[in-house]
């Protein structure tokens, strides 16, 4: 293989075919949120709406053959669409890189491995060899005013590779990069993708006056590099074995956590290794000092414990009132987080006002992660999905949330008569699978542009609500709360419903909370309840 323009000393590329660990993407449930969103807010016509009926058509044949490549193809065709821009061969190509990698989370002592691969066969007739230019970058800097994100600043230009295949799922293209010199932090690896003829070729083509091929496509990969990690990690593993049972968990997630991302069980953005181990050694140290380092704390918490069922270390975030000393019972608010969210959504999410009226109100915060970022938190009182990966997921994320209420009522003194559920997106949908299968233990519940079963409210008729929603949401349709508010009303149970005029999926949160708590302040738990599980 021909090494044509390096810019680091040591870099190799190898060219070899691997056995392909996925890397996890983009959910395809948030693939699917995004592409109906942006439909909804375009609101397709003619020749373009009728483009996009044949697509979904193929989106949904495809969804029924589990050809989760094709999938994510026909939703980039139909982004690309709704973008106004044509889907021409090179977007098909663009669209079928993917950079993978076992060390998403990486030791930068050592040489870094990622291929480039595709997760299906484009339609794009290749005529000339492929070279491949990679590059390290900052992270994104984040959108504003309304327009795209801005790519980072290049931290390393990791050179030119000649001799990429044109079938990147037979023969995956391995680079593997020396990163010895790049500070500790969070990156974007950068490959584009070209083609580019042979001069004899080059000068008959365009003497035939054809195109000539140049980029075809980027893909990156979002990645952190921590010097001495594996040592790091060592230490951690021998602390932990020191460590009381009930905080080894709180020492060792960041390795468990870091397993997860590389084996791609976990999207990256699951895990900050910048805070995480650091945190992790704090507790460690604390621990060998005799010291629980939780102990009579308030404010901003992280927790993590081991969902045992799952044989995973899990996060969630916990608020404790500044007034809470274990004297007394606090009420308790357990927050589900949207689609694509973590446990720390409510917390830094919606102008970060949980935490404050939690605060001001008197409110333990329990936020969960509920397993995945797309758990979806159950399926309630209905029946299972039928796939049995989707399943395990949804089983998992319910117990994640009945676990973490189950490990703040002993770590803390909670009032059984003042316990709420709350959620936004798929929280909200998740509010109305959780609080009828287990209707005995809340005081009020208040799902946020969410949808459920008017059927299941029979259950939980007992059960004071809010529900908010815009009637301009692009996401989850008004008449998901609609429908539940008209069941509610026949059946006479107590509720309030804000719906937003000109409100969207996620701007009508934050200025409603304040309404939520006051919901919250003003109903304890009725009379228990004899509703059969």
């Amino acid at each position: 293989m021909k090494l044509r323009t390096l810019i680091a000393a040591g870099v190799l590329a190898i060219l070899a075919p691997t056995a392909a660990l996925p890397q996890a993407l983009l959910n395809l449930s948030s693939v699917r949120v995004q592409y109906t969103t942006r439909k909804n807010t375009v609101k397709p016509q003619g020749e373009l709406k009728a483009q996009l009926d044949a697509l979904e058509a193929q989106i949904a044949e495809a969804s029924r053959l589990g050809r989760n490549g094709d999938v994510r193809r026909l939703y980039a065709k139909g982004m690309t669409l709704l973008a106004g821009r044509a889907w021409t061969d090179a977007a098909d190509f663009a669209a079928s890189l993917v950079l993978r990698t076992e060390h998403v989370v990486a030791d930068s002592t050592q040489a870094y491995p990622v291929r480039l691969e595709q997760i299906y066969a484009p339609s794009i007739e290749l005529r000339s060899p492929l070279s491949a230019r990679v590059t390290l970058r900052n992270r994104p800097t984040p959108a504003t005013g309304g327009g795209p994100a801005q790519p980072g600043e290049v931290v390393k230009d990791l050179g030119t590779f000649d001799g990429v295949g044109r079938d990147l799922r037979e023969s995956p293209f391995l680079f593997e990069l020396d990163v010895r010199d790049v500070s500790d932090g969070a990156y974007t690896l950068s490959v584009e993708v070209s083609s580019e003829p042979a001069v004899s070729e080059l000068a008959l083509r365009q003497a035939q006056g054809e195109r000539v091929e140049g980029p075809l496509g980027t893909s990156t990969l979002n990645l952190a590099l921590r010097k001495g990690l594996d040592e790091e990690v060592a230490r951690l593993e021998t602390a932990a074995k020191a460590a009381p049972d009930d905080l080894r968990a709180e020492i060792l997630f960041p390795v468990d956590r870091l397993a997860n991302v590389n084996r791609g069980r976990l999207e990256a953005r699951t895990f900050d290794p910048n805070k995480d181990f650091p945190a992790a050694a704090a507790v460690a140290a604390a621990v060998t000092n005799g010291k629980d380092p939780f102990a009579g704390r308030t404010g901003d918490i992280k927790r993590h414990y081991r969902l045992d069922a799952a044989r995973e270390i899990i996060p969630y975030r916990t608020y404790v009132p500044a007034a809470y000393t274990g004297a007394k019972a606090f009420p308790l608010i357990v927050a589900l987080h949207g689609l694509g969210g973590t446990e720390d959504s409510f917390f830094d999410g919606y102008d970060k006002l949980l935490p404050k009226l939690a605060e001001a109100h008197g409110y333990i915060v329990a936020a969960p992660l509920g397993y995945r970022v797309d758990g979806f938190y159950g399926w309630g009182v209905g029946s299972p999905p039928a796939d049995a990966a989707r399943r395990r997921t949804a089983e998992l994320s319910e117990q994640d949330v009945m676990q973490v209420l189950q490990r703040v009522k002993q770590l803390y003194k909670i009032d059984e008569n003042r316990i709420y559920l709350m959620g936004h997106s798929m929280g909200g949908i998740g509010t109305w699978l959780i609080a009828p299968k287990y209707p005995d233990i809340w005081a009020a519940i208040a799902p946020l542009s969410g949808q459920g079963a008017p059927a299941t409210l029979e259950r939980i008729r007992h059960i004071p609500e809010i529900i908010v929603h815009g009637d301009a949401d692009p996401t989850v349709n008004v008449s998901g709360s609609r429908n539940m508010v008209a069941k509610l009303k026949a059946l006479g149970a107590e509720y309030k419903y804000i719906e937003v005029p000109g409100g969207l999926h996620s701007d009508v949160v934050a200025p409603n909370l304040g309404a939520v708590i006051e919901f919250f302040d003003a109903h304890k738990k009725a009379v228990k309840t004899t509703s059969p599980q």
